[in-house]
Parts: C-alpha cells; sequence; structure tokens
C-alpha cells in the first residue's frame, strides 16, 4: 500500500551518503534524484525512500512518534542493517531482537538527521 515515505534533511549529501550505503545493504539504488531530494528503491514498482530539504524552505525537523519500517527476509538481515546504521553513525534507537511473542523480530534507529526507522522480519512462531 506504501508507495515511498520521505524524511526531512538539512544536509543532502550527508544524508544521501548515508542511505547510498545503508539501502545498498537491500540492494536498493537511487531511482530518483533533484537538486532537493534523492530516493531510492529496490526496484520499479517496489516502494521508495527518500531524503528531501523541505519545501517551505524551513529547516527539517524530527516528528515525535513518526517511524519508517523496512521489512528484510531473516533475523540476520535485521542484524546486519542495525548494525550497519550504528556503523554509519545512527543512533541506536531499539537493539535487534524479538519483540513480545508474535514473531515480530527488529532493530531501531534514527538516521543522520534524527529520523526514526525500524528493520523487521516476522518469524514463524515455534
Amino acid at each position: 500500500m506504501i508507495g515511498y515515505v520521505t524524511f526531512g534533511t538539512n544536509d543532502l549529501e550527508r544524508a544521501s551518503a548515508f542511505y547510498d550505503s545503508l539501502l545498498g545493504e537491500l540492494g536498493a539504488g537511487r531511482m530518483m534524484e533533484g537538486d532537493n531530494f534523492v530516493a531510492w528503491s529496490t526496484g520499479p514498482g517496489a516502494p521508495g525512500i527518500g531524503v528531501i530539504k523541505p519545501f517551505d524552505g524551513q529547516p527539517a525537523t524530527v516528528g515525535n512518534g513518526v517511524m519508517a519500517a523496512i521489512i528484510v527476509d531473516g533475523p540476520e538481515k535485521v542484524k546486519s542493517l542495525h548494525a550497519k546504521a550504528l556503523e554509519l553513525g545512527g543512533k541506536d534507537e531499539g537493539e535487534a531482537g524479538p519483540r513480545g511473542d508474535s514473531g515480530f523480530y527488529a532493530g531501531y534507529f534514527r538516521d543522520l538527521d534524527g529520523n526514526k526507522l525500524n528493520v523487521f522480519c516476522m518469524q514463524s512462531k515455534s
């Protein structure tokens, strides 16, 4: 249902380098870019993630309670992508691990501008 999500940035070059490396781990590449934005996707028709300088010219700020989630195919990918985000300078918001007993396995982090993301997978309940 979601086509894409954008995160505000005050430093497009820095944010783009962060997401080039992080999303490259998933095989995503730049699908669109302009003077004030860059967007990535794994392919045509797949959801995208973008960073953008706000249209109104005001500084980008972080929405409290706003988060985007990236689905991956297993716990090892959750761990590696969460670790990659921290390696790139992101901040830990919850280490990778199971959450509850529903099979939900996730790691949480903030990007270089403070935007919150989650990387997750669903495991079969044993």
